[in-house]
């Protein structure tokens, strides 16, 4: 252990774990994404932008409070999101019994023509690099970034199954599908009887809560735990780019609307949220996040962070407790769209960044 390992102290009491769906892993019921961690072109100019020692930084206050799983992808900042996380665990002297380690396959990783998809060959080749990039001999939770409509669902799954007999992967997830393509999935590997998908990870938030209607009860039916993406909205829902904010930022949301927000339908969210927050001496982003945290449907939150401040803001949400008339209040100011939601009429493009 380097002397980075120092950072680390005994994990606070106060965090709670959950099953992930029918696996028999416990993660926290926060998680740390590393989509912040690394710097590229593009989108990860904007999104990314931390380096090694600032990631370790932001994953030693993670551990403190008892996060044991951290989520990242081998197409953030073209892999070097996967090359810190890999560096940062080690530097900390984090193994699997402490910090566990979820990342996905699907977007475009190179330009070649087989450099993305949910083909075999790029599923196999994208482990290998992934597990070198990390420093470990599997990885805890692959994931399937979103679906594939080129390649049959059989030919993606038995790779998964293959990857998880020979140990490279401990347990699979998918990340974006519906309820229809979690049946489906759920049906092809009961008859086949491959390794099961243990999580789907979704965008959910007071803002866009359209999982409740099918996804959620899919899911709870065929013990697949929901971990969330997003819970804050992209930041919107810390009331930072809405009127009556302090200046009202801009941010990146100035050139990267993401993911997609109807002011119209997410300001009197926000503006619930800060009378919430002023009742409890809480900030909205805490508000929003506690919300998040008791709905049922919900296993763990992916909670991204650029300094020290907002890792620490965020996790403080794990301990504050709202009120029954609080979250009616907020449930129905955030009532969910029985049309086609906002969100997803904005994304429609298959090779698309996401979480």
């Amino acid at each position: 252990m380097s002397q980075l390992g120092n950072l680390i102290n005994e994990p606070e009491a106060g965090m709670e774990y959950s099953k992930l769906g029918r696996s028999g892993l416990r993660v926290s019921r926060l998680s740390l994404g590393a989509m912040t961690f690394g710097a590229g072109s593009g989108i990860w100019g904007q999104i990314a932008g931390l380096d090694r020692a600032q990631a370790a930084s932001l994953v030693a206050m993670a551990v403190d409070q008892g996060v044991n799983l951290i989520d990242t992808a081998d197409a953030y900042s073209q892999g070097k999101s996967e090359d810190i996380v890999g560096q940062v665990i080690a530097d900390l002297g984090l193994d699997e019994t402490r910090m566990l380690v979820a990342t996905k396959v699907r977007l475009r990783t190179g330009p070649g023509q087989n450099d993305v998809g949910l083909g075999r060959s790029h599923i196999m080749r994208s482990v290998e690099t992934s597990l070198k990039r990390l420093g470990r001999d599997h990885i805890d939770l692959f994931q399937l970034h979103d679906r594939d409509a080129l390649v049959p669902m059989q030919e993606t799954l038995r790779a998964l199954d293959d990857l998880v007999t020979q140990g490279k992967v401990r347990h699979i997830g998918v990340c974006n599908f519906s309820a229809g393509d979690l049946e489906r999935v759920q049906g092809i590997t009961a008859q086949t009887h491959g390794a099961a998908v243990t999580s789907n990870q979704v965008y959910y938030s007071l803002a866009a809560r359209d999982i409740e209607c099918e996804i959620a009860p899919v899911a709870r039916a065929n013990d697949v735990a929901l971990i969330v993406w997003s819970p804050l909205s992209g930041g919107y829902l810390t009331g930072k780019y809405t009127p009556g904010a302090d200046g009202a930022e801009k941010g990146r949301r100035a050139n990267l609307n993401f993911p997609p927000i109807d002011p119209a339908r997410a300001d009197p969210i926000v503006l619930e949220l800060r009378q919430v927050a002023a009742e409890l001496g809480a900030t909205p982003a805490q508000v929003a996040l506690a919300w998040t945290l008791g709905r049922s449907e919900v296993t763990s939150i992916t909670i991204g962070a650029r300094s020290p401040d907002q890792i620490a803001n965020n996790l403080a949400a794990a301990q504050l407790l709202l009120s029954i008339e609080q979250r009616e209040r907020l449930d129905c100011v955030s009532e969910p769209e029985k049309a086609y939601p906002y969100w997803m009429q904005q994304f429609h493009d298959r090779d698309r960044v996401l979480p």
